[in-house]
């Protein structure tokens, strides 16, 4: 690969991960769980970097989060936060994504199953997640799915459609631009 080429992808994904640092500590505290822009962030991430670049972003931003630095939801950060009751929706960007990014990268041009892609990536999450989640408040599924999935779909709904309508668009401009 051209050396101009690694350091752009490079920079790309920095570029990225720099957004997940900045917009995904703002975040509703709604319960236990809180409703977070990171999602946001990753959905764009797949359409702009790709799979293998978003998820390479987002293990960075993960790393970023463990050595201790308030990146994630509510200014946390820290081994104790990932490793705690909302660590598994954390690890759980990693499926969403890789589900979100293979189905957008086959069907790119399918406003409707990149927008099914996103759904089925963002119902990885929510397993992974609630798992997770119930594991280590030793609660119920049925209050761990309450907690940590009903009220959260609404909102995620919104995100994907925004990105569903928006994405695609500032990929195009980005191309134009000689960007991405």
């Amino acid at each position: 690969m051209n050396k101009n080429i690694r350091i752009y992808n490079m920079v790309l994904i920095s570029v990225m991960t720099a957004l997940s640092c900045i917009l995904a500590p703002f975040s509703l505290p709604v319960g236990p769980v809180p409703i977070s822009l990171a999602t946001l962030v990753f959905y764009f991430s797949v359409y702009i970097l790709g799979t293998k670049r978003a998820f390479l972003s987002c293990v960075i931003y993960i790393i970023i989060g463990l050595c201790g630095l308030p990146v994630f939801s509510g200014f946390g950060g820290g081994i104790a936060r990932l490793a705690g009751p909302t660590g598994g929706y954390i690890i759980g960007y990693l499926f969403m994504i890789v589900i979100s990014g293979v189905i957008i990268n086959i069907f790119r041009q399918s406003r409707i199953i990149c927008f099914a892609g996103m759904v089925l990536g963002t119902a990885a999450l929510y397993i992974v997640g609630t798992i997770w989640f119930k594991q280590l408040m030793d609660i119920s599924i049925e209050t761990a799915i309450i907690q940590g999935v009903v009220m959260f779909i609404p909102g995620d709904l919104i995100k994907i459609t925004l990105t569903t309508l928006f994405a695609p668009m500032l990929c195009s401009r980005l191309e134009r631009a000689g960007l991405i």
